[in-house]
């Protein structure tokens, strides 16, 4: 049983994110601040990161001052509460095979989730990427969502949310 630790490369990883609503969806980014990915064996085994919540940015508006406005308003306790909560964290508690589980840690609140991860490993360096997707409502993220607002109609915002995570990681 061998364990070798990897520590993600914060600057070239990141998590791409995609939010839906009844009239289309926005995307966007936000920053991998630091972790690690334990493998046993060459086989993934455990890992942790953190996720910077101030450093999220919305890619796909492009006048700056609604860009703006968007980006308050997702900082903002409707959604992640950046200035209170700066970090998330996810921590991998079981692999099998592919699929990994896991606790994921949004605005102090933390919830058990479970997505497929593929990893490449090549000398000292590992990437590994993987899908979530997020009920936000589960996070206190209750914003326009249909659980628990009526008569939304074109301003409804569907609850889950994609995380597109992309790691590149260093061995220790």
């Amino acid at each position: 049983m061998e364990n070798q630790k990897f520590n993600i490369v914060s600057p070239l990883s990141n998590i791409n994110w995609v939010g839906r609503k009844v009239t289309g969806s926005h995307n966007g980014s936000i920053a991998i601040k630091n972790g690690e990915i334990i493998l046993n064996n060459g086989k993934l085994a455990g890992g942790k990161f953190t996720v910077d919540t101030t450093s999220i940015k919305i890619l796909d508006v492009t006048d700056p001052e609604t860009n703006a406005q968007f980006l308050a308003h997702l900082v903002s306790d409707d959604f992640f509460a950046s200035q209170k909560y700066p970090e998330s964290t996810l921590e991998i508690t079981s692999v099998d095979g592919n699929h990994v589980d896991g606790n994921l840690t949004i605005k102090g609140i933390t919830h058990p989730v479970g997505f497929d991860v593929t990893i490449n490993v090549n000398n000292d360096e590992l990437s590994a990427t993987g899908k979530l997707v997020i009920d936000r409502t589960k996070y206190e993220m209750k914003f326009r969502s249909g659980n628990f607002f009526k008569d939304l109609g074109d301003n409804l915002i569907y609850n889950d949310f994609d995380l597109n995570i992309i790691v590149i990681a260093k061995a220790a």
